[in-house]
């Protein structure tokens, strides 16, 4: 069942996808070679608990029976999604996803941004500009009347247009109380196909891209999700509230771009 929020629970899921945000940006201060991800995962959950949220992320199950160990994923080079920080410092010219998600005041935040460490490569650089720009092509076709399949494609057709691959096993989401919601966002699809978009329903999308085959693989932590042939993987997500006949983005990146700007 999907669930349509009113004007005061978009205004507290809001809230939670702020705070999300500014995690990202504590993050995006440190983020340099030779720090861990565990680190950035102690920074994270040290925030989100100080500002009186829960990270969502702790403990949540998958299919395979295991509990996530932390509060934020950290998915290094090859690692598309899902990576469990470690002690392993990052190197220059690395890449990293750090998804977040938190629950404040019974109300859910999901956003994640791909960092670079230090100086990356131009491929790299490209993958990441691409994969970001689909992310906003598939806001802009999250409106009422427009179906599931309108984002799908245009994320789609984005990414592969520009030569690289989108996965079909893991989708974008529903959200709210819940971090997980009807209905399923997938990064792929055909134009108007799917579930009609309503005044009220809010989403997270969450494009996630590979350097070059769209295969991927689970690692033996029952967690990690990498690419079969070592190529880089990307993951930029935002959360949005289709609200008042538009998108309306209820995460921000601006604070993370104003910060990477100042690092040039």
């Amino acid at each position: 069942m999907i669930y349509l929020k009113t004007d005061d629970e978009i205004e507290l899921l809001r809230a939670a996808n702020l705070l999300v945000s500014r995690v990202l940006a504590e993050i995006a201060k440190v983020i340099k070679p030779g720090i861990t991800t565990k680190a950035l995962d102690t920074l994270a959950e040290e925030y989100i608990r100080d500002n009186g949220a829960i990270p969502t992320f702790k403990g949540f199950p998958n299919p395979y029976g295991a509990a996530f160990p932390c509060s934020i994923c950290t998915s290094v080079n090859d690692i598309v999604v899902h990576g469990i920080p470690n002690d392993k410092p990052l190197q220059e010219g690395d890449i990293v996803s750090v998804d977040c998600g938190v629950k404040l005041n019974g109300y859910c935040g999901d956003s994640c941004y791909t960092f670079s460490v230090g100086e990356v490569s131009q491929e790299a650089k490209h993958l990441l500009q691409t994969t970001k720009e689909a992310l906003y092509k598939g806001i802009a076709q999250a409106l009422p009347g427009y179906r599931i399949g309108d984002i799908g494609n245009a994320v789609q057709s984005h990414v592969e247009g520009n030569g690289y691959g989108v996965l079909r096993e893991l989708v974008g989401h529903g959200i709210g109380k819940e971090m997980h919601e009807e209905p399923q966002v997938p990064n792929y699809g055909k134009p108007r196909t799917g579930e009609m978009l309503k005044n009220g329903m809010c989403i997270a999308i969450e494009p996630m891209t590979t350097q070059y085959s769209r295969q991927i693989s689970l690692l033996p932590d029952r967690w990690s999700i990498a690419t079969k042939d070592g190529g880089l993987g990307t993951h930029f997500e935002h959360t949005i509230a289709i609200h008042h006949g538009k998108a309306d983005i209820l995460s921000s990146f601006h604070e993370i771009e104003i910060i990477e700007r100042s690092n040039q």
